[in-house]
C-alpha cells in the first residue's frame, strides 16, 4: 500500500517539476522578449531624437552658413567661414545617426569589442556575488543598528 502511494507521489511531483520547469522557462522567454523590445523602443527613440535634431540644426547651419559667407564675402574676412568647420562635423555626425549607417557601424563595432577585447569589460573586482551583497548589507546593516 505504502508502495502505490509513494508511486503516485513520485508522478505527481514529477508532473509538478515538469510544470514548474516549464512555467519558468515560458517566464525567462517573456522577460527576454520584453527586455529586447524595450531595447527596440530606446534605440528608435534615440534615432528619432537625432531626426529631429537634426531638423533644428540643419536649419541652424543653413542660416548660419549663408550669414558668415556673407560676412565674409561683404567684410572681405574669409576668416568668418572657420566657425562652419565644426559645425559641419556635427551636422554630418547627426545626418549619420539619424539616416545614415553610423547605428550599424556602431554595432560592428561592438560585436568586434565583444569577440576580442574581452577584458576591457571585465568589471572592477570581478562580477559581483551573493556573498559580497550579503557582507555590504551586514555592514551597512550594523551601522545603522550601532547608531
Amino acid at each position: 500500500m505504502g508502495f502505490i502511494f509513494s508511486k503516485s507521489m513520485n508522478e505527481n511531483m514529477k508532473s509538478q517539476q515538469e510544470f514548474m520547469l516549464m512555467n519558468s522557462r515560458l517566464q525567462l522567454e517573456r522577460q527576454l522578449i520584453m527586455q529586447n523590445e524595450m531595447r527596440e523602443r530606446q534605440m528608435a527613440m534615440q534615432i528619432a531624437w537625432s531626426r529631429e535634431f537634426l531638423k533644428y540644426f540643419g536649419t541652424f547651419f543653413g542660416v548660419t552658413a549663408i550669414s558668415l559667407t556673407a560676412g565674409a564675402i561683404k567684410g572681405k574676412k574669409p576668416v568668418l567661414i572657420l566657425p562652419m568647420v565644426p559645425l559641419g562635423f556635427v551636422l554630418a555626425y547627426q545626418y549619420d545617426m539619424g539616416y545614415g549607417t553610423l547605428i550599424h557601424r556602431m554595432k560592428g563595432e561592438a560585436e568586434n569589442i565583444l569577440e576580442t577585447e574581452k577584458s576591457k569589460l571585465q568589471l572592477p573586482k570581478g562580477v559581483i556575488t551573493f556573498e559580497s551583497l550579503e557582507k555590504a548589507r551586514r555592514e551597512q546593516s550594523k551601522f545603522f543598528i550601532d547608531k
